[in-house]
């Protein structure tokens, strides 16, 4: 019946249209019973077209949905924007390296009251206090998050980052302090601090827990592998219990920047079937060659264990840290996957869209 209407409104708001023609076919005078006919067949006819392609619509199969491999469910992003970003207090602020590391990096802790309920390998932004040279507010700065969602406390109210003070001299020989960073270094417990998000998805968790992770963090890129393994090993939910294998590679200048080496021992002995880690400090260590011991260096090591890995199908890579190391790790990568004919370039696509190669460089 719809159909009907429709095409009958169609027929009208043609006649309509076409009234101001002199064409003598466009009267308003009643149709002779002849054309009247043959004007109902129509109506008719359309009405069958009509409901032929509605059938059809319905028949076709529906689009499926992609179904994501990633603990993805419920997640919330932009809960917090920098207009109206979420203000919470300092509650432990405290530098994790020595004091002869070149640079300072700091864990700090700040209370959410559970107002922003992130998920591990999210990030949040943070706002410094004060104006920048024009007078307007500092942009936010996006952090991984470096706490499991229970937080450090296990009371979820919390949130935690990893954050290396950031000084460097410039051209003109001038000394520039990074304003999030030292803001950040700098807070002391008690203080305020503006958080906008949660944000990202790139680098959520497997759902699979018996999945094989890989890891590779250099520096402050340590932080949301700590937020993933705290979960792991430290943590226990009656909806998941990690069997699989987890294997981090971490990267650093000297073994006095390592971060949270005391936390990966505990985790290591805890267990040993299931949780892998290896450093590479490139001022102290050489490979068989001579060559500095970058993270790249470390895996190479490594690369047939590596290989095999990843021809698996609930093998996931996750790489936070500086971007120059996707290149050395893909170096190391092309010739063993030519060994089997595959191109690596191609492989590493079909990698990403399976959400098996996952990055978050700078």
């Amino acid at each position: 019946m719809a159909a009907v209407t429709a095409a009958a409104v169609s027929t009208s708001a043609a006649a309509a249209v076409t009234k101001a023609s002199p064409s003598p076919a466009h009267c308003f005078l009643p149709c002779p019973p002849r054309t009247r006919a043959a004007h109902q067949r129509g109506l008719l006819l359309r009405a069958q077209v009509s409901t032929t392609d509605a059938a059809a619509v319905a028949a076709a199969p529906a689009k499926k949905e992609k179904i994501s491999k990633k603990q993805d469910e419920g997640v919330v992003t932009n809960k917090y924007r920098p207009k109206e970003p979420y203000v919470g207090k300092c509650l432990l602020n405290t530098k994790i390296t020595a004091d002869d590391a070149p640079g300072e990096t700091w864990h700090m802790v700040f209370s959410t009251e559970g107002e922003i309920p992130y998920r591990e390998g999210q990030s949040i932004g943070v706002i410094a206090d004060g104006v920048d040279k024009n007078g307007k507010p500092h942009k936010l700065r996006l952090y991984s998050i470096a706490s499991s969602a229970l937080g450090d406390f296990g009371d979820s109210k919390t949130v935690s980052l990893c954050v290396k003070r950031l000084v460097y001299t410039n051209d003109q020989g001038e000394i520039v302090k990074g304003v999030c960073s030292n803001f950040l270094c700098d807070l002391k417990p008690g203080s305020d601090v503006k958080i906008t998000g949660p944000v990202g998805k790139e680098m959520l968790m497997p759902k699979d827990p018996n999945a094989n992770i890989i890891m590779l963090a250099t520096g402050t890129g340590i932080a949301p592998f700590r937020s993933f393994l705290w979960k792991m090993f430290f943590e226990k939910y009656d909806d998941y219990k990690f069997n699989g294998l987890a294997w981090l590679f971490l990267g650093v200048p000297t073994s006095s920047s390592l971060l949270y080496k005391e936390e990966f021992d505990k985790m290591k002995a805890k267990a040993p079937e299931n949780f892998r880690v290896d450093y590479a400090v490139s001022r102290e260590q050489t490979n068989a060659q001579g060559e500095k011991m970058y993270i790249q260096t470390r895996m190479a090591e490594y690369k047939e264990e590596l290989w095999e890995l990843l021809k698996k199908d609930n093998t996931y890579v996750y790489m936070c840290g500086l971007k120059g190391m996707e290149k050395g790790i893909d170096d190391i990568m092309v010739s063993l996957a030519a060994k089997d004919g595959i191109d690596w370039a191609d492989y590493k696509k079909q990698l990403k869209k399976g959400e098996q190669w996952n990055v978050e460089v700078y």
